[in-house]
């Protein structure tokens, strides 16, 4: 196989979409599996909508989920640059050779020429095509139009009869008819290229040998063939992804959640997650798995695996997903990466460091996002101030909820060791000699220690909140029980 060269190029003038960044995971996938070049290409001539702060935002979101490119606007200048807005003189270059070829002509029908042409094919019921009425001015005409200061748009000669064949290497021979194509712009009057124009040549001139995409620039795809042969030029294979829906199969948009790169980053997942769980929208090996690491996807990843029909946005599934990342990651890590948020960062200023990581190794894989992590280990950091109602009724509305209490303080006060496996076993013989089963000691005392009636194993809670915050809560929960009366 000759050197795989594939591209991703956004339009930066957004944050970086979960299709886009799915996109930019199967280039990347198929570069390093061929060993080839991945080109990150910034496609900003939507000069009006194009932001700095997007095309940062964008590249920023690649280098969280660690999609690293060969080539692109800050690194690498074999074929740059990579920003379309400096390329300018290469797309007038390619503009000019169609001029002068007549393979493209100007065009200086208004905006008001070209609205009654759309109103008449309306009135006739008609699809609407422009008329070509410029199509045979000849150049010296157009360029003495120019002279006097008019500025037309370039339109491109397309053929009005035969077929134009896509040879898509995931949905196989699609067949589009000529006769719906008309003579489109491919150069605004402003000079700018138009989508189709700017995006062949840099493909071209980049040497891109696979365009992998997603399956709305299908309907594009014969419009760029017309541009490549025009131009001379070989084109790219082409593969088109399946669209990425919401779960009731409309279209996936911010009412349906977090939808952005930035966004996921924001509430908590982490980017072996999401790139676990994108790999998977629309691709499968072909084995029942749904936990990949990033190198057995490199290992096993091909366009044949791409399926042809709508991937469905399972938000329950990447969370799922998450929350095993979370659980299989070391505590210094859980700490680092949770660091910047505001209820971390004040147990990290109140709490030594070594407290806070045996917390992290007890509530690791009790939670599905790094938000979820404050909120796990409050218990830990913070007195408690209420109980659980559900809980109170439960566990404490018991006629010998003080004699259970009681007796585990007595337990927590003479422990000749605070340790889980020692607390476990003076905790066990205590119910054998009250006559209860162990879990009549361990609801109620869970509830004293934490407020809540779901925690990690108690006895590893005891053993990291210490003997001494252990009777504190006992006590007071003692007194909640004899001042609320709830105790019967």
């Amino acid at each position: 196989m000759e050197e795989v060269r594939v591209r991703f190029a956004p339009s930066p003038t957004g944050s970086l979409h979960i299709g886009g960044a799915r996109t930019a995971l199967f280039n990347w996938l198929f570069a390093r599996k061929y060993k080839g070049i991945f080109v990150l290409r910034l496609e900003d001539t939507d000069i009006l909508r194009s932001t700095e702060e997007s095309s940062q935002g964008i590249l920023e979101g690649l280098q969280w989920l660690g999609l690293d490119w060969d080539e692109g606007p800050d690194k690498g200048d074999v074929y740059g640059p990579y920003r379309q807005s400096e390329r300018l003189p290469i797309y007038s270059k390619y503009l000019d050779q169609l001029i002068a070829n007549g393979q493209a002509y100007y065009c200086f029908c208004s905006n008001e020429e070209l609205q009654q042409e759309k109103e008449a094919a309306r009135n006739q019921k008609r699809d609407y095509k422009y008329s070509g009425c410029c199509r045979e001015l000849s150049l010296q005409e157009a360029e003495a139009r120019i002279k006097q200061g008019l500025h037309p748009v370039i339109r491109i000669k397309a053929p009005d009869k035969g077929i134009t064949m896509v040879h898509d290497l995931i949905r196989g021979d699609v067949e589009f008819s000529n006769a719906l194509l008309d003579d489109f712009i491919i150069a605004k009057s402003d000079g700018w290229p138009t989508y189709n124009f700017a995006v062949v040549v840099d493909d071209a001139s980049m040497k891109i040998t696979h365009v992998i995409r997603a399956e709305e620039h299908l309907s594009n795809t014969p419009k760029q063939l017309l541009i490549y042969e025009a131009l001379g030029l070989e084109p790219p294979k082409f593969a088109h992804a399946s669209m990425i829906l919401a779960p009731d199969r409309s279209k996936l948009s911010k009412r349906h959640g977090a939808t952005s790169v930035q966004e996921f980053r924001d509430e908590g997942y982490l980017p072996e997650a999401l790139l676990n769980y994108l790999a998977l929208l629309g691709w499968s090996s072909g084995e029942d798995r749904d936990l990949w690491t990033l190198e057995e996807l490199v290992q096993e990843f091909s366009l044949d695996g791409i399926s042809r029909s709508p991937a469905i946005y399972d938000i329950e599934k990447l969370t799922w997903m998450n929350g095993h990342y979370l659980g299989t990651s070391s505590a210094e890590r859980l700490l680092n990466l949770s660091s910047n948020q505001k209820q971390m960062q004040k147990y990290i200023s109140e709490y030594p460091r070594e407290y806070l990581l045996r917390m992290l190794d007890l509530v690791g894989n009790r939670v599905k996002t790094l938000n979820e992590i404050p909120t796990a280990i409050q218990y830990f950091c913070e007195d408690v101030d209420s109980y659980d109602a559900k809980g109170v009724t439960k566990h404490f509305k018991k006629a010998n909820v003080l004699d259970i209490l009681n007796a585990v303080i007595d337990i927590v006060e003479k422990s000749p060791q605070f340790e889980a496996s020692v607390i476990e076993d003076l905790l066990r013989q205590q119910a054998e000699i009250m006559q209860l089963k162990a879990a009549e000691l361990i609801h109620p005392t869970r509830l004293a220690l934490s407020g809540r009636t779901n925690t990690p194993g108690l006895f590893e809670v005891m053993e990291v909140l210490g003997r001494e915050k252990c009777l504190q809560r006992l006590k007071k929960a003692i007194a909640y029980v004899k001042s609320s009366d709830v105790g019967i």
